[in-house]
């Protein structure tokens, strides 16, 4: 059962439009598999997309903040702050299936929303790490395995692969979320800010400093005296989709320093990575390592808007005017031209 999370520690990459995108077309490709998507990012901009988009899911994710308890992450959380060191067995309560909301999901799919209201939580959750049984920082962050394995038994422990979006801030909810993970996906922008947050990602998860000596993440410290695994390296993501630039040559000059940033990890730490698909070689030369751990996806402009907007995966849109807000919008098929193709052969690479 996969479980992958999709971060970079930086906002703007794209992190939850990819996960809607990643996650629809997979659901799409494998339709006898189920699918869980968990949003972990207060601001809930995944779960917006998958429950209709800008306008309607905002109002279908309003209306699960309302129930008693709330059908989201966050009253999974209140479950588990009441309750910190035995599980308590309720994170099925808290699917969602969007197709029930957004007919443009797969039926397959299904969700554990995002909240807000994760903000205020998070303190209440970072006490919970101590002072508690001696191990409470390990019981605390196995609560999103434990969300996982209350769902996967709801199935009968069917085929399920696994999609976390993650705060971009490396909070307590990112450390549960890669907690729970094997996969990581890391999206980046063509910028410096997005170079150094990549390296911000290996110093964090992996203890891979710059400086010899440097002093290490207590995450990464404590993964390791507790011996709780620490998600793989699956692929890179560079990603255009919130960001214009104006130089094609500048975009594909940052893109090879992060990639050649990974490919110098690679080199000293090859077990930090995930080889795909199964059984393939192992990568040898620079070429052979970028072609199995670097993709990227193209801006397809008004259309990554419009997918975005209505929850259509990109994949399904079609080309021709669209109302969003009262506005009328055109989608070129040149632009659907640009995307599409990545985000199908990106996809065909996840198992």
């Amino acid at each position: 059962m996969p479980i992958y999370a999709l971060w970079n520690n930086k906002g703007g990459v794209g992190k939850s439009y990819l996960t809607f995108q990643i996650a629809s077309e997979y659901a799409r490709t494998h339709p006898h598999s189920r699918v869980l998507v968990i949003d972990l990012c207060p601001q809930a901009n995944s779960s917006v997309i998958f429950l209709g988009g800008m306008s309607r899911g905002d109002l279908v994710l309003d209306g699960l903040a309302v129930r008693a308890p709330r059908t989201t992450i966050s009253g999974y959380i209140e479950d588990r702050i009441r309750s910190p060191y035995v599980s308590p067995g309720t994170g099925a309560s808290y699917l969602v299936r969007p197709r029930d909301h957004n007919s443009q999901i797969p039926g397959n799919l299904y969700l554990i929303a995002g909240d807000e209201q994760l903000e205020i939580q998070a303190s209440r959750v970072m006490g919970a790490t101590f002072p508690g049984p001696q191990d409470a920082w390990r019981i605390v962050h196995t609560w999103v395995s434990d969300l996982i394995g209350d769902v996967r038994q709801f199935w009968n422990h069917q085929e399920v692969t696994v999609f976390i979006d993650c705060n971009p801030s490396f909070s307590i909810y990112t450390e549960l979320a890669l907690s729970a993970s094997d996969r990581l996906i890391i999206p980046f922008s063509a910028d410096g800010a997005s170079k150094r947050a990549v390296r911000a990602v290996l110093a964090l998860l992996y203890g891979i400093t710059r400086q010899p000596g440097a002093q290490q993440s207590q995450f990464y410290v404590n993964s390791n005296a507790f011996r709780l695994s620490i998600p793989r390296i699956y692929c890179y993501v560079g990603n255009r989709l919130t960001q214009y630039v104006t130089s094609a040559n500048a975009f594909r000059t940052v893109v090879n320093e992060i990639g050649d940033e990974i490919w110098g990890v690679w080199r000293g730490n090859a077990g930090l990575f995930q080889l795909h698909p199964a059984g393939s070689p192992v990568p040898q030369s620079r070429t052979a390592f970028r072609d199995m751990f670097q993709f990227e996806i193209v801006d397809a402009n008004t259309a990554s808007v419009v997918s975005g907007s209505l929850g259509v995966p990109i994949v399904a849109l079609t080309p021709g005017v669209h109302a969003i807000s009262g506005r009328r919008v055109t989608v070129n098929q040149s632009q659907l031209d640009r995307q599409q193709p990545n985000i199908r052969s990106l996809v065909a690479e996840i198992e």
